[in-house]
């Protein structure tokens, strides 16, 4: 079949599994439910006996209408009007009416300090204060003025006086405001007075010093005929720079002409000269006439040599006159640079003419528009104190009550019914939460979970309280109450060792805990009893040399036990074995307390011992001493078959338990599981028990006539078998 959807054992799907987180949550309420019930019924006391206790306060409501201040006043030198956006007006408006002045003319004129709701506090104007809410209305212009008190009639009295003189307050500082900037005018017209005389007289001297008396119509005039001399000048300038730069070519040609080794009288602007041209023509005319002449004469006529000699003159002549005419070109050259210089110099006068005119413009027309701006801050100063004067005459008041307040007849606190109901529901979540935060902080063993979970053990079961105040009485219990549940409790653990893997093996069994108080030596007692119970024989030993109980608890009084046997003192086991009431069950006393138990326990003896022991008896029980006290459980645990690890519920913390456990299982001992010890079924820790037992009633009959339900009877053989597997 197949079994992939089963669930697992231990878990429970869906709805099973929020069930046992709700259960998991109810159990831990249970537990503390003391703590839960206190802590619930403690904070609602306290919130009963603040609703019933604390004064009823009543509360008075008035209120004022804010409406923005009319007029303003000039800031004296920016010409802004003073005041702020409203929004910005209206929350200086809110704080101002709870300032310490308003809050000490209250105190002062209804005698607040005589008030027994403050006579007592330091600071009278804070207690005041904090009595006393602003409450605007949004969007409006509305404010609630609102007071508390115990006495309705004195709250009302507070709202009111409050608001009153807050409306004086206001009225007296306008009315000192519009003074103050009267007189701060008059005071600020005789300066602007002052200032605007003095600029007419800057200005009128300025003219005198220029010898115009209207400025601005004299450099008009001049300045046209400037200007027309500036651009003439510009224009000079212009062609002068141009013909400076021709005549500085045509020298720098000549120049070249000449270094050239070429006739001066043949270079192009010598050519252009009229001298040079009219002596050019007469040598022309005159090799004209010679070349005629020597068609009809000799070179020795008379007439040729006339006309050669004229011939020869005019050469001469042709070339002192285009040497002349050479020199000219590069005198010429410094001649326009001289010229150019003359028109630069015309220009830059004509330039500074036109400067000084726009300067002396511009220096006038600063002084008059500095003339003018006082003219006008004067006439606006003036204006400003004639308005002034009409407002201090006719001062309107921006600040009205809209209602008075009115004593109330019921008080708004304390709301007795809202804070029963908050003390309820904070009771219950406070009590809660504290049971769950004292149950994080809590980790001691007290479950099958921590034992199989964290400790990583066999879970062997539950062991019930004995409520007997004998202790010898409770590590007997099982014989003297066979009916009880912590009896059954002890045969159901005796149950489940039998059923334990490899049970047949466990001949000797040793019992420890971690700290004293725990009930080992209780339970070893207790088991050793269900054990012979069952039919087999069983030797209960007092293992534990420093702290023994076993022979308080069944009465005997004997020197010589184990540790005389230990000692060598007693040769033979039977010389410290004593037989019980309690049919199959002896027991081995500890004897007189050695001074070396450890080394008596860890003795050869020790081991002779057990090896005896064995020969006589089915089940041996070993009482020792806690783990995290002395040495001595892990001599005896490695001698024994296994070890039942017993701790008392909800007493030591995990991580001790955990240091023990792995202390034992270092040393290579069996742990066979643990048990949690005292539970109490009936009582506090009644859930927990719940689920693994219930009422004993209907089996206190079979164990009482000594016969199985079924009326079989209990023979040694049966009881034997429920102690063997298989």
């Amino acid at each position: 079949m197949d079994t992939s959807s089963s669930p697992s054992p231990g878990k429970s799907p869906g709805r099973l599994g929020d069930s046992f987180q709700l259960r998991r949550y109810w159990l831990v309420v249970l537990e503390r439910r003391w703590l839960v019930f206190c802590t619930f019924a403690l904070v609602v006391t306290l919130g009963a006996l603040y609703a019933f206790k604390s004064p009823a306060i009543y509360e008075a409501v008035g209120r004022i209408q804010i409406d923005p201040e009319t007029g303003g006043v000039l800031s004296l030198r920016d010409s802004l009007m003073w005041g702020v956006k409203d929004q910005d007006y209206l929350q200086t408006q809110y704080q101002s009416i709870t300032s310490p002045t308003l809050i000490e003319t209250v105190i002062q004129k209804l005698r607040l300090e005589e008030d027994p709701r403050y006579a007592l506090s330091e600071d009278r104007i804070r207690a005041v204060t904090e009595d006393i809410q602003v409450d605007p209305v949004r969007l409006s212009r509305l404010v609630y003025i609102k007071a508390r008190h115990t006495d309705p009639r004195r709250a009302a009295d507070m709202v009111n006086t409050l608001m009153e003189a807050y409306q004086r307050q206001s009225r007296d500082r306008k009315m000192t405001k519009a003074l103050s900037g009267l007189d701060l005018l008059k005071k600020e017209s005789a300066t602007a007075e002052k200032e605007l005389t003095a600029a007419i007289e800057a200005l009128h001297k300025y003219r005198v010093e220029k010898g115009m008396m209207s400025l601005v119509d004299d450099t008009r005039q001049a300045e046209n005929v400037d200007l027309q001399a500036l651009r003439n000048a510009q224009e000079d300038l212009s062609r002068q720079n141009l013909r400076t730069a021709e005549a500085e070519k045509i020298a720098e040609e000549a120049e070249n002409w000449k270094a050239a080794g070429r006739d001066v009288a043949d270079f192009s602007v010598v050519n252009q000269d009229p001298l040079v041209n009219a002596v050019k023509a007469r040598i022309v005319l005159n090799e004209s006439r010679l070349a005629e002449l020597r068609t009809r004469y000799k070179d020795k006529h008379p007439r040729v040599e006339e006309v050669l000699k004229a011939l020869e003159k005019d050469r001469g002549s042709l070339r002192g006159e285009a040497q002349r005419a050479f020199d000219t070109l590069l005198t010429t050259v410094q001649v326009e640079k001289a010229k150019e210089a003359q028109a630069r110099q015309r220009f830059a006068a004509a330039s500074k003419r036109i400067a000084e005119l726009n300067e002396a413009r511009a220096q006038y027309e600063v002084l008059t528009r500095k003339r003018e701006r006082e003219e006008v801050f004067y006439q606006q100063v003036l204006s400003k104190m004639r308005e002034y004067t009409l407002n201090t005459k006719d001062t309107q008041q921006n600040i009205m009550i809209d209602y008075m307040a009115e004593p109330q007849p019921r008080p708004i606190k304390p709301n007795r019914r809202m804070i029963l109901a908050a003390s309820i529901v904070l009771g219950f979540g406070l009590a809660i939460g504290l049971a769950f935060f004292v149950n994080l902080l809590d980790d001691s063993v007290k479950s099958q979970e921590d034992v199989e979970s964290f400790l990583g053990l066999a879970f062997l079961g539950y062991i019930p309280r004995i409520k007997v105040k004998d202790a010898a009485k409770r590590e007997v219990h099982t014989h003297l109450q066979p009916a009880s549940t912590p009896s059954e409790g002890f045969r159901t653990l005796r149950a489940t060792v039998a059923l334990a893997r490899n049970a047949d093996r466990l001949r000797s069994v040793s019992v420890t805990s971690t700290v004293p108080e725990e009930g080992k030596s209780v339970f070893a007692c207790n088991y050793a009893i269900v054990t012979a119970q069952t039919g087999a024989r069983t030797l209960l030993v007092d293992a534990d040399m420093r702290r023994p109980t076993v022979q308080k608890a069944f009465g005997l009084q004997s020197p010589a036990g184990l540790s005389a046997y230990l000692s060598e003192n007693v040769r033979n086991l039977e010389e410290i074995v004593h037989t019980t009431e309690v049919p199959n069950l002896s027991v081995v006393c500890c004897g007189k307390l050695p001074p070396n138990p450890s080394e008596l326990l860890a003795s050869p003896r020790m081991k002779q011992f057990l090896r005896d022991a064995a020969q006589h008896y089915d089940r041996i029980v070993l009482d020792c001493p806690p783990t995290t006290a002395v040495a001595d459980p892990l001599i005896v645990g490695a001698l024994s078959d296994g070890m039942i690890y017993v701790t008392k519920f909800n007493k030591v913390r995990r991580d001790s338990v955990l240091r023990s456990v792995q202390r034992i299982q270092d040393a290579g001992i069996h742990l066979i599981g643990m048990v949690i010890n005292d539970l109490d079924f009936e009582g506090r820790h009644s859930y927990y028990g719940d689920h693994y037992y219930h009422s004993n009633k209907f089996y206190g009959t079979h164990y009482a006539s000594g016969t199985a339900p079924g009326g079989e009877s209990r023979t040694p053989a049966a009881r034997s078998r429920e102690t063997t597997p298989g």
